[in-house]
């Protein structure tokens, strides 16, 4: 009997042994790619997930982004910033005083004096106080409160320089007032007189004070003295500061300084806008 016909008789009869044994090679055969294939998938798989854990075991342990508390929370009510003894001084006959528009009283804060000192056929005394007061917040991207304030500081002493119309520019900087203060002087030539303007710009930790004080001579009375009005500005200026600490506590500053928890959101941040107008500001008349 040949082989193909053992195969087919094999094959018709399923319950002889041969027949068993060469269906068990049929299945095995078929199996061994099947279950290789298997293996190759699940292999890929481990891996996959291998990364991925590691990946995300990698993030978690990355420490979370951290920058220097500010040392102030809030701001005075910037009215009251100065006493009634220095307003009397400085606006004698001034009406209480003006409080700017703000949209978050614990960042920013202005209020501003007009007094007009008539002396009839000699002329009139004219004087005109502002001050303005920005606080800035830590924020991750943007850095530590008191650098915001820093940056914020020296602009405004740039823009006081830079005012238009000025004459006479000169600056210096102020001790014992905040942390740093410079003055500038200079002369502001209008229809109605002279005006003699000084703006001292203080930082105290995170906040920044601006004040604008200028004075004139109108209707034919004499040009006040500069040093007498700078003198003036530098102690209204140390008052305010003085007002800035007071309102924040003793030990702000120091809690502030040592702190090195994470930052706060800085939704409020002061824009641009504000120097703007604190520079405008100083060249009012």
């Amino acid at each position: 009997m040949s082989e193909g016909t053992m195969q087919r008789r094999v094959q018709r009869d399923p319950r002889s042994p041969r027949a068993k044994r060469f269906a068990r090679v049929l299945v095995c055969a078929v199996a061994v790619p099947l279950v290789a294939a298997g293996c190759s998938s699940d292999s890929g798989s481990d891996e996959g997930k291998d990364k991925g854990a590691s990946a995300s075991a990698s993030q978690s342990a990355s420490p979370s982004p951290t920058v220097r508390a500010a040392a102030y929370r809030t701001l005075p009510e910037p009215c009251e910033v100065l006493s009634e003894k220095t307003l009397d001084d400085l606006v004698p006959k001034a009406k209480k005083g003006k409080e700017g528009s703000s949209d978050d009283v614990s960042t920013r804060g202005s209020c501003s004096w007009n007094s007009l000192d008539n002396n009839g056929v000699k002329g009139s005394q004219f004087r005109w106080l502002n001050v303005s007061l920005l606080r800035f917040e830590s924020d991750t991207t943007r850095g530590a409160g008191d650098e915001l304030a820093q940056e914020y500081y020296d602009k405004q002493v740039r823009d006081a320089q830079s005012s238009e119309g000025a004459k006479s520019v000169k600056a210096e900087p102020v001790d014992g007032v905040g942390d740093e203060t410079t003055a500038v002087r200079y002369e502001l030539k209008k229809k109605e007189g002279t005006f003699k303007q000084q703006t001292v710009v203080a930082r105290v930790e995170n906040v920044v004070v601006t004040l604008d004080y200028n004075g004139a001579g109108l209707a034919g009375d004499k040009t006040p003295d500069a040093d007498d009005l700078m003198k003036d500005a530098r102690k209204a200026a140390e008052e305010a500061v003085a007002s800035v600490t007071k309102a924040n506590g003793p030990g702000a500053a120091a809690s502030g300084s040592a702190s090195a928890s994470p930052s706060e959101s800085a939704s409020k941040s002061p824009s641009a806008s504000a120097s703007k107008s604190a520079s405008k500001a100083s060249s009012k008349g």
